[in-house]
């Protein structure tokens, strides 16, 4: 948003200095205001995931191109994969140590750490992104935890919708 001021307070001082008539420095800013707005919306990356009946956000992401349903859970840490989920998306299952203790719903167990090479919420796109496989049959719900979110530039709940904005 500075960047945005600062290119337009730049541009209106160089129509200022160019023109010197008020009303073509009215245009000159007007214009670039319209660019910058332009080009802003048609760079925004925002993703809207209405809100569940059962008070959730679900969505479907894509793992290395697979589609993958989960829930937002912003008291997860991390992104967390069922084993199911894990080896529909190809994940390297035999080479995953289970030594990170976890809490479930459904009681404690112990996880495996990974990295996912490619998680897309939409056009929200991020790499290299920290997240834990659970053994088959701990969890029935893939958790789109806060090592994806913290990527972002920011998440709201707004109403009834969950508004996920990327960076440019």
């Amino acid at each position: 948003m500075i960047r945005v001021l600062l290119v337009l307070f730049v541009a209106t001082a160089c129509a200022v200095f160019a023109y010197g008539d008020p009303a073509k420095i009215t245009t000159a800013r007007t214009s670039v205001t319209e660019m910058i707005q332009h080009r802003t919306a048609a760079h925004a990356r925002i993703q809207q995931i209405p809100r569940g009946n059962g008070g959730e956000f679900k969505l479907d992401a894509q793992i290395n191109g697979v589609k993958v349903p989960m829930v937002i859970d912003t008291g997860a840490t991390s992104v967390v994969l069922t084993y199911e989920t894990a080896k529909a998306a190809g994940l390297p299952l035999e080479l995953l140590d289970y030594n990170v203790p976890l809490e479930t719903v459904g009681g404690n167990t112990k996880a495996a750490r990974l990295t996912l090479d490619r998680l897309a919420v939409g056009r929200l796109v991020e790499h290299s992104i920290p997240a834990l496989v659970v053994p088959r049959g701990q969890m029935k719900t893939n958790l789109l935890g806060m090592s994806f979110l913290d990527r972002l530039e920011s998440w709201e709940v707004r109403a009834d919708r969950l508004m996920l904005r990327g960076y440019p």
